[in-house]
């Protein structure tokens, strides 16, 4: 730009100077743009968890009469329950509104019990396998903060404790999280320092496990919150007084579980359904349930055997998983052959072998069928 007499001085312009519209897209120049100017959490896959979001239940969508023993619903996150009461345990629909979410896991009590015994304890878990957590760099100088986020909502107000437990090296650390809004979804987000002492097996066993505490006899609590990494004390799982199982009235639904590297929580990240399925699949496999098709099979001497090929590689060499009664199965060749239950051989990661021993004739070829309406035939290989 030309000027008469002498050039005014470059002035820079401060933020005040600068308004919507007067710089356009066409006038910032493309090498101006850099990548940590546009950078923000869109990591793939960053959540540890898996099916944090409730929405695939393989087994079932609802048991009942639930009182002792590690018990699934919804894949991946466990109820494991001892001397607490009776529970119903649930996927519901009641979800935060207007977060994306369609699906929650929901514990019921529906026998109370208000004076706990020592071994008392009622603990939501999720599992997972040190394949999945290299990348936290546990037990180097680089280990790498851990936010969880979930969202939760319960009749019953208090105090409670959230732990991440290190099951290849015996560590905890612990954090409690306030409910003050009765039957109101709230969400949570805690952090947990790294931890530089014990590095995980980069294997496919239990390496870490979340552990959400709402009943806890005095063998898991009396002792103190472990908000920094310690050797395993068992009272301090549990260093908080509420008592999910004190009434009939209590409930709790859970949703939204985020375990990501960083010390903010990110948005939930949502996978599509065929995706979160494919990754339960790893540690859960429901092959075919009521009225349907389990596979093709023959005959060999008293047994009727066939190979089945997983949908997706497992964790480990699995066990059948089956809902089986009288004649729950048949095998359909013109005639059928009904049977109770199905048992399987050389099972490996990528297949296993199905057979049966009901009546049969040999050179028998056809069809194994879950014919009753509540047969049910899976492969298992949780941690």
């Amino acid at each position: 730009m030309a000027y008469i007499g002498k050039q005014p001085a470059d002035i820079a312009l401060t933020s005040s100077d600068i308004t919507d519209g007067i710089i356009s897209t066409a006038k910032i120049a493309d090498n101006a743009v850099t990548e940590p100017k546009t950078a923000w959490n869109d990591v793939p896959l960053r959540n540890i968890v898996i099916n944090g979001d409730m929405q695939v239940a393989q087994r079932t969508t609802g048991t009942t009469g639930l009182t002792s023993g590690s018990n699934f619903v919804v894949d991946r996150t466990m109820w494991q329950i001892g001397t607490a009461g009776t529970w119903t345990v649930s996927q519901d629909t009641d979800v935060p509104t207007g977060e994306g979410f369609a699906k929650s896991l929901k514990l019921d009590c529906t026998t109370a019990n208000g004076s706990l015994s020592a071994g008392s304890y009622g603990i939501l878990v999720q599992r997972i396998e040190g394949l999945n957590l290299q990348h936290i760099k546990k037990g180097t100088a680089n280990a790498e903060d851990l936010t969880l986020s979930f969202w939760i909502k319960t009749n019953l107000n208090g105090t409670y404790q959230v732990n991440l437990l290190d099951s290849d090296n015996t560590r905890i650390i612990g954090k409690t999280y306030t409910i003050s809004s009765a039957d109101t979804w709230e969400q949570k987000e805690i952090t947990f320092a790294g931890d530089t002492t014990g590095a995980l097996g980069n294997d496919t066993g239990n390496a870490l496990q979340i552990e959400f505490w709402f009943i806890a006899g005095s063998t898991y609590s009396g002792g103190a919150v472990p908000t920094s990494w310690e050797a395993t004390a068992t009272t301090d799982r549990c260093a908080t007084s509420v008592n999910l199982s004190s009434s009939t009235s209590n409930y709790l639904n859970i949703t939204g579980l985020q375990l990501e590297v960083g010390t903010t929580a990110s948005n939930f990240e949502f996978l599509p359904y065929d995706v979160n399925l494919q990754r339960c699949f790893r540690y859960f496999e429901n092959i075919a349930a009521n009225n349907t098709i389990v596979g093709m099979g023959g005959s060999y001497a008293t047994d009727f055997c066939g190979c089945y090929r997983y949908c997706t590689p497992k964790r480990g060499n699995p066990s059948i998983y089956q809902v089986s009664g009288t004649n729950y199965f048949r095998i359909y060749n013109g005639a059928t052959v009904s049977f109770d239950s199905f048992t399987i051989a050389y099972a490996s990661q990528n297949g296993c072998l199905f057979y049966a021993q009901p009546t049969i004739t040999d050179n028998l070829i056809g069809w194994f069928t879950c014919y009753n309406s509540s047969a049910k035939i899976a492969l298992e290989a949780e941690l």
